[in-house]
C-alpha cells in the first residue's frame, strides 16, 4: 500500500487549468503543463490498495491501477509506466479524453471524493515519455501472416499494434488523408495536441505497422478484393451514421452535423486550412446535444469568436450526486462541467427543437424550440412553452446511429447487422464471415475511447488465436469474453 493514511489525510487535487481568457485565444490544451507533478505522487498515495479493486472492474480495459499508483507514490516512474502499458497501449489518450469510469468505482469514492486515477495514469505516461521509456517494440520473428485493419480511431490502433507485436504482417486502412480516426479529427486539439497520437503512430511504424491512408474499403478498394488479399481482416470502421434531424428548416445553410464542422477546425490545426469554412466567428451559435461532442463543438466556437454559444439538452440536467437507481460502484450520469463549458455560453435542459427559421438567402437565422417533460415515462411537449432563439450556426451533436452502410463495406463483405445497425460478432469478435472481425463502435455501438481500446485489444487475441491456433496475447477479461479464454 502507497501511503496507509493517505485517503485520509490528502484531500483530492486535479490538474489545474489555464484561465479562460487566454486558453480561448489558442487551440493549446487547456491544462497548464507540469501542474500536477508536484502533487500526483500524494495523490497516488490516498489509493486505499482495496482487498477488492473495484477500479479494475469500473475499467473497460482492467487497468492495474493500485500498482501504478504505488509506483508513482514511490516516484518509480518507469515501473508504474510498465504497469499502465500492461493493459493499455494509449494511456496518453484515455488520460486525456477518457470519462474515467475506473474513479466512479473507485472504493474511496463511497464516501470521499475518489482518487484521481485519471490524473495519475496520464502524469506517468507523460513521464515515460519524457524519460524515453516508451520505446518501438517490434516481434522477435514474424508469423508470415497478414491482417489488414480497417479503420485507425483507437480500436483500429489498439488491435495492429497488438497483432504486429505478436509477429504479424499487418496494415491499417484509413480513408481520411490522416492517420488517427476521430482522434485527429473529431476531438478538438485543446482537448488533446495532436502531437500525442503523431508519435505513437511513428512508435507503430517503427515496430512494423505499415499505413495506408485515403483508402476507403467498400468504394477505392473492393472488400471481397480485399479478404483473399490478407490472411484476415479487422473492422474497426466506427459508428458513423449521425443521427439526424429531421424538422422544417434542416435543409437551411448553416445547420451541420458535428462531424461536419469539428474536423475543419482541425483541419486548420494541421496547417491544411487558413480559415475553416464552417466557422462560429461572430454568429450565434446553437448546439444540439449535450454529450462530449457537443461540448467539443462548445469549446470550437468559443475559439473560433462566436458571438453567443447555447447547448441543447431534450433530457432533464442531471443530479449533481449519485441517485439511487445509480447506486456505487456504476458510472453515473451526473452533472458535469467540462473546460468548454467553463469558457461561457447557456446550457438549456429539457427542450426540443421544432424547427429552423432562415433569411432570404436561406441561412438559418433562428431556431424553435419547446420546453419537454417525462409524463409517465414518456417525454411530452409542454403547451405554451414555445420560443425562438437566434441561430446563425447550428450544430447537431445527437450521437450516432451505427455503421455506415453507403460506402459498401458491410454489402460487400456480406456482413449481419443487429436491430441498432452495428454488425453482428460473437465472443471472439469474429462476424459471419470467415477471417473477418470486428472492433470497437462498428460492434459496439457509439462507446466510450477505454470501451475501443480495450475491443481492439481483445479482437486482436481472437485473430492472433484464429491465424494461429492458440494466442498469448494479454486482453481484458470480461464477461463476454468468456471464448477468448478458450
Amino acid at each position: 500500500m502507497a501511503d496507509p493514511k493517505g485517503f485520509l489525510t490528502t484531500g483530492r487535487e486535479v490538474a489545474e487549468t489555464r484561465p479562460v481568457d487566454e486558453r480561448v485565444r489558442d487551440w493549446n490544451e487547456v491544462y497548464v503543463p507540469g501542474s500536477l507533478l508536484p502533487v500526483i505522487s500524494k495523490q497516488a498515495g490516498r489509493c486505499m490498495d482495496c482487498g477488492v479493486p473495484f477500479c479494475h472492474s469500473g475499467c473497460p480495459l482492467g487497468n492495474l491501477i493500485p500498482e501504478w499508483n504505488d509506483y508513482a507514490y514511490r516516484g518509480d516512474w518507469a515501473a508504474a509506466s510498465e504497469r499502465l502499458h500492461a493493459t493499455n497501449n494509449f494511456p496518453e489518450f484515455t488520460g486525456r479524453l477518457c470519462p474515467a469510469p475506473c474513479e466512479s468505482a473507485c472504493v474511496l469514492g463511497i464516501n470521499r471524493p475518489a482518487v484521481t486515477i485519471k490524473n495519475v495514469e496520464v502524469t506517468i505516461v507523460d513521464k515515460a515519455w519524457e524519460a524515453g521509456d516508451v520505446t518501438p517494440q517490434p516481434p522477435e520473428r514474424l508469423s508470415g501472416k497478414t491482417v489488414a485493419v480497417i479503420g485507425s480511431g483507437p480500436a483500429g490502433l489498439a488491435a495492429a499494434q497488438q497483432l504486429t507485436r505478436a509477429g504479424h504482417t499487418v496494415a491499417v486502412y484509413e480513408r481520411a488523408d490522416r492517420i488517427g480516426g476521430l482522434l485527429r479529427y473529431g476531438i478538438p486539439e485543446f482537448k488533446m495536441e495532436k502531437r500525442h497520437l503523431n508519435r505513437r503512430v511513428e512508435q507503430m511504424r517503427a515496430e512494423g505497422t505499415k499505413f495506408r491512408t485515403e483508402v476507403e474499403i467498400g468504394r477505392d478498394v473492393d472488400a471481397a478484393k480485399l479478404r483473399r488479399r490478407y490472411d484476415a481482416v479487422v473492422i474497426a470502421a466506427g459508428a458513423t451514421a449521425a443521427r439526424d434531424l429531421p424538422v422544417p428548416g434542416r435543409e437551411l445553410n448553416g445547420v451541420h452535423q458535428a462531424m461536419e464542422y469539428l474536423p475543419l477546425a482541425n483541419k486548420v490545426q494541421e496547417g491544411d486550412l487558413t480559415r475553416a469554412p464552417i466557422s462560429a466567428e461572430g454568429k450565434h451559435v446553437v448546439v444540439i446535444g449535450g454529450g462530449d461532442t457537443g461540448a467539443d463543438c462548445v469549446g470550437t466556437a468559443h475559439r473560433q469568436g462566436a458571438a453567443s454559444v447555447t447547448q441543447l439538452e431534450i433530457m432533464p440536467r442531471p443530479s449533481e450526486d449519485r441517485q439511487p437507481h445509480q447506486p456505487w460502484p456504476t458510472f453515473p450520469m451526473l452533472y458535469k462541467v467540462t473546460s468548454a463549458h467553463e469558457e461561457g455560453g447557456e446550457r438549456v435542459y429539457s427542450v426540443s427543437t421544432t424547427r429552423f427559421e432562415g433569411d432570404e438567402e436561406g441561412n438559418v437565422q433562428w431556431l424553435h424550440l419547446i420546453e419537454v417533460e417525462f409524463v409517465d415515462g414518456r417525454l411530452e411537449q409542454k403547451a405554451g412553452t414555445e420560443r425562438r432563439i437566434p441561430a446563425q450556426l447550428v450544430t447537431l451533436a445527437m450521437g450516432f446511429t451505427g455503421t455506415d452502410q453507403e460506402n459498401g463495406l458491410v454489402r460487400q463483405f456480406g456482413l449481419e447487422l443487429d436491430g441498432r445497425g452495428n454488425i453482428v460478432r460473437d465472443a471472439s469478435y469474429a462476424t459471419g464471415v470467415d477471417g473477418v472481425f470486428v472492433a470497437g463502435d462498428a460492434g459496439r455501438g457509439q462507446s466510450l475511447i477505454v470501451w475501443a481500446i480495450a475491443e481492439g485489444r481483445a479482437a486482436a487475441r481472437g485473430v492472433d488465436r484464429y491465424l494461429t491456433g492458440q494466442s498469448t496475447l494479454p486482453y481484458p477479461v470480461r464477461p463476454t469474453d468468456r471464448a477468448l479464454a478458450v
